[in-house]
């Protein structure tokens, strides 16, 4: 691994984490819904700085959806919480979490990440703000999607991923979908987030992946030291997970070799859980303000695992090309 590679890993590690942004700065071009809300404008996908994108002439993309990269603000005194994507602050944290994410994940594919009014980490306190909140991010990861199908995807196939808040859009678009959308979806990734009873009832699309190469499949998990450690608003209710190392349902431990630390990690599905269980990572563990629990490892998921998440991608987009061109 060479030393610029490793810097992106361990930058990624410290981005990733639900940054909270606090503080007063311009929320430009935005409206006071209620006295003591106020709503940023909604992106406009067509204008091009509202995208990360990297074109590599690959036949196949990656579709990535970030996590909560900000927390609340205000705006004339007046808080708002959702990340202005018009704002240079907030860009910036938007921006790096883009970046990252491709160097990480993307390998040879084509990568397409939007700019959304992402809820701030504070909504992530209670249901009851999320689902008051959440509409806004929703409104825009969905006309985003609608938008890279219409005039980026040209009918290739994609892979969808999605961090945390990201991941709960993965699933929102997934149940969104008609079957010749689904028919190129090569795989979801739904990192650091849950699939419900509820998900699972409102559309056949959302498979359990069962191995490292089946298609059309969600990869879903959660990492933790150990249960006691798990996020309710994150983890609760999911049905299904799989070892993204070893890509087993069963709980037959994995023997990962860090990328973010000089650790020999054991990585185990707890399968009455659904939790993903890791044992020997001697890093100081980073706390989620607001609702994080010590040795909860949700804000690693993606540099712990992202060789291997990077090579699954590739195997299963080479598959589904494979499959496809018969």
């Amino acid at each position: 691994m060479t030393r610029k590679y490793s810097a992106t890993i361990i930058s990624i590690a410290l981005t990733l984490g639900l940054c909270c942004v606090v503080g007063s700065v311009s929320c430009r071009n935005s409206r006071v819904a209620q006295a003591e809300d106020v709503i940023p404008a909604q992106p406009d996908y067509a204008d091009s700085t509202q995208w990360y994108i990297t074109q590599r002439d690959a036949p196949v993309d990656l579709f990535y959806i970030i996590s909560t990269e900000t927390g609340d603000y205000t705006f004339e005194g007046i808080p708002c919480h959702y990340a202005d994507t018009r704002n240079d602050s907030i860009r910036q944290l938007l921006f790096g979490e883009m970046r990252g994410v491709d160097q990480l994940l993307s390998g040879s594919l084509n990568y397409y990440s939007p700019y959304y009014r992402q809820c701030t980490l504070q909504t992530f306190t209670s249901d009851s703000l999320v689902a008051a909140r959440m509409p806004i991010a929703m409104a825009d990861w969905r006309k985003a999607f609608a938008h890279y199908l219409a005039h980026f995807n040209q009918g290739r196939p994609f892979i969808m991923a999605g961090f945390s808040q990201g991941a709960l859009a993965v699933v929102d678009l997934i149940k969104s979908m008609d079957s010749s959308v689904y028919s190129r979806m090569v795989a979801a990734y739904v990192i650091g987030w849950h699939v419900t009873d509820h998900d699972l009832a409102a559309t056949p699309y959302l498979r359990p992946a069962q191995d490292s190469s089946d298609l059309g499949v969600t990869i879903c998990f959660n990492t933790v030291r150990d249960n006691s450690s798990a996020i309710p608003m994150i983890s609760n209710g999911n049905r299904f997970a799989i070892n993204p190392v070893n890509w087993s349902t069963d709980p037959k431990p994995a023997t990962l070799v860090s990328s973010i630390s000089p650790d020999t990690l054991t990585v185990t599905l707890d399968t009455a859980t659904l939790l993903l269980q890791v044992q020997g990572y001697s890093g100081t563990d980073y706390i989620i303000p607001l609702i994080g629990r010590e040795g909860n490892y949700h804000s690693l998921e993606i540099s712990l695992y992202a060789p291997s998440l990077r090579r699954n991608m590739a195997l299963r987009a080479e598959r589904f090309l494979a499959l496809r061109s018969h």
